[in-house]
């Protein structure tokens, strides 16, 4: 029979929009592949929306939206009427199987090789598929369609496909081997992900070919499954390791798979088979309730956990809060007030001479109070840039002045440890506008710090204007570099990373400086860092010297 140019099967009536009939398809048909659809499409956007939006993520939701369309394939091959809709799902299906393996194998190399899309991945997709894009409309891809059963026949190049599928599986198998020795971190995930990807594509692949072989085409119905099976063990994976940086799956995940298997099961006709589906359906449930309730159960446990952290941080912060206040007031004041008591009887004239016997151990007090000063503020100015709660004063001041004079301050510690001490200023106009007390403080932590690790040879200061862009451009990109170059320790490479960072320092600086506090540099990247700048180090190594620099934008909003 016709329906204008199109010919309809013969076993089929139009029963729905005139182009499908529902009846004829089997009873597993829709309860196997539209809750698998929902599923997997909902799983995949969870994780994308939820992990980051990495590359991981969308290609799960790739492999997932293809996944589906193949499903929705496979239903029109089931419940249209018309031979030329039906030879038409049978035709793209090979292309879009094979494309689907492809995504899967690049999934699982991405995530647990690092391997990223580019021009080489590109080619071997476009190398694979060129068999198929060029064979796809011929007599390779279908041979012929029988009308008295509505099937299409296939042609050799569904053979490709199938070798495609095997060689697949075995390049998962052959890349999870490889991932055990590359990240032993991260070894356990990696295998999981590997047996869910062959039980999912295995499955999906054995359906097919079995199917095929034996023309009993319902057992197609299982290899979907498979995509369950994998959606589980990433689920496992997000809850167990933190997977995709999703700490738990969320509730609404859970109970949103649930709905969609419950519900499905009105699409089953049989009362026979809704007998079998509900025992199955409930297992299901179970398996995902007592998953659920973990989850609710970790939540609330982990809720209660923040909370009492909460309580206990909040007491830490107020007693750091006061200890910082008697620092600040009171261990800081006795201090130097107990400094300038030895600075004042060393130089002030009107004082009864010291006899010369006195002198060094007043010196070493005055040396002494003056590191405990220094240390404290130190302290207390990281603390404070560290909270953000310091306010800087930006004023307008001659940067090259400044610097010279913050050089000559110390320049007789460095000669007094026999270092070579010497300043180059490159021509320039150096005026900025900054916090010149805090900046000052930056500048002097710098060149302290390379006097101290410098225990002989020579500490070298620059100071230069670099410029950007064309002569014609503002003064807004004109920058100022401070480099200091010593002879030093040197940096260890498992130093460098924290440096800069509150209370950074090792052994080896202690046993150079034992009054290191680790406090200093990360008081000088805050303050470069607040006037938009910044300062960083480079070494060849220990013993081998270290150069400095800070680097600071003339002016800025």
């Amino acid at each position: 029979m016709e329906f204008g140019n199109l010919i309809a099967c013969a076993d089929a009536t139009s029963n729905f929009i005139g182009l499908f009939d529902l009846s004829i398809a089997p009873s597993l048909l829709y309860y196997s592949y539209i809750p698998i659809i929902f599923v997997s499409i909902f799983f995949s956007f969870f994780i994308f929306l939820k992990g980051g939006r990495n590359t991981a993520g969308k290609l799960l939701i790739w492999l997932s939206i293809l996944f589906s369309i193949f499903l929705l394939n496979e239903i029109v091959q089931w419940v249209a009427v018309h031979a030329n809709i039906v030879h038409f799902a049978w035709a793209i299906a090979l292309l879009l199987q094979q494309i689907i393996f492809m995504i899967a194998v690049f999934f699982i190399a991405h995530f647990t090789l690092g391997l990223e899309f580019n021009y080489k991945v590109i080619s071997v997709f476009l190398v694979l598929l060129l068999p198929t894009f060029l064979l796809l409309p011929t007599t390779l891809n279908l041979a012929a369609f029988e009308i008295d059963n509505c099937e299409s026949l296939i042609g050799g190049l569904w053979y490709y496909l199938y070798l495609l599928e095997i060689l697949s599986i075995i390049a998962i198998g052959i890349i999870g081997l490889f991932s055990l020795h590359q990240n032993v971190k991260l070894r356990i995930q990696n295998i999981l992900l590997i047996i869910g990807s062959v039980f999912f594509l295995g499955l999906f692949a054995f359906s097919n070919i079995f199917g095929e072989v034996t023309q009993v085409y319902e057992i197609n119905l299982i290899g979907p499954l498979g995509m369950l099976f994998f959606i589980g063990f990433l689920s496992y994976m997000i809850v167990k390791f933190k997977t995709f940086n999703i700490k738990l799956i969320a509730t609404q995940a859970l109970v949103s798979a649930l709905l969609i298997l419950i519900v499905s099961i009105l699409a089953v006709r049989s009362i026979e088979n809704v007998r079998i589906i509900v025992s199955l359906t409930s297992i299901i449930v179970l398996v995902l309730g007592i998953q659920l309730v973990r989850n609710v159960k970790r939540e609330i446990e982990a809720k209660e956990k923040i909370e009492k952290l909460a309580g206990e941080l909040q007491i830490a912060n107020e007693g750091q809060a006061n200890l910082i206040h008697i620092i600040n007031h009171q261990i800081k004041g006795y201090l130097a007030k107990a400094r300038n008591v030895f600075s004042e009887l060393l130089t002030e004239p009107e004082y009864e001479p010291i006899s010369e016997s006195a002198k060094p151990m007043m010196n070493e007090g005055l040396r002494s109070l003056t590191e405990g000063v220094d240390f404290v503020t130190d302290f207390l100015n990281a603390s404070n840039i560290e909270k953000g709660t310091y306010k800087y004063e930006m004023q307008q001041f001659d940067m090259k002045t400044f610097v010279q004079s913050m050089v000559e301050k110390q320049k007789n510690t460095a000669e007094g440890k026999g270092l070579s001490f010497e300043l180059r200023v490159d021509e320039g106009d150096y005026n900025m506008r900054g916090d010149k007390i805090q900046l000052g403080q930056a500048v002097r932590n710098l060149i302290d710090n390379s006097i101290r690790y410098t225990p002989k040879g020579s500490v070298k200061l620059q100071l230069t204007l670099l410029r950007q862009g064309s002569a014609g451009q503002a003064i807004n990109n004109k920058k100022i570099l401070f480099k200091i170059e010593d002879t030093g320790v040197g940096i260890s490479d498992k130093l460098k990373p924290k440096l800069f960072t509150k209370g950074g320092r090792d052994e080896n600086s202690l046993k150079v400086n034992i009054n290191s506090t680790g406090f200093g540099l990360s008081f000088v990247k805050g303050v470069v860092e607040a006037h938009r700048g910044r300062v960083w180090v480079e070494s060849a190594g220990v013993n081998k010297g270290s150069t400095f620099f800070m680097e600071l934008p003339v002016s800025f909003n």
